[in-house]
């Protein structure tokens, strides 16, 4: 199968998304977040890449990006669904992730 006949990527994760009947909103979050990731890779592909890369990916919007922790969350939902749904690869569990934090809850008086 030549390259023009190939699904890319993206169009793959598109496609699984309906086939889950995930939301539109979750499926472009989804190829918007696993875009980001091979980017910041080096446009390197996921089956290139293991559980360090996503370590890497993770700490990197925590401690560089300062992001909150449900957007360092919902990037992780994203990388897990490339690799478990569309790319049928399951990752070890990712220890070495710097978790965003969540700030602290003050009493509303």
């Amino acid at each position: 199968m030549d390259r023009s006949t190939k699904p890319r990527l993206l169009n793959l994760v598109r496609e699984r998304c309906r086939v889950k009947h995930y939301s539109l909103r979750t499926e472009k979050s989804y190829v918007d977040w696993i875009r980001r990731f091979i980017l910041f890779h080096g446009k390197r592909h996921p089956l290139d890449m293991g559980s360090r890369e996503v370590e890497l990916f993770l700490t990197h919007l925590a401690v560089d990006r300062q992001v909150a922790a449900s957007t360092q969350n919902q990037a992780l939902a994203a990388i897990l669904f490339l690799y478990r749904d569309v790319l049928g690869r399951d990752l070890p569990w990712l220890q070495d992730v710097t978790r965003a934090r969540r700030p602290p809850r003050l009493p509303v008086y």
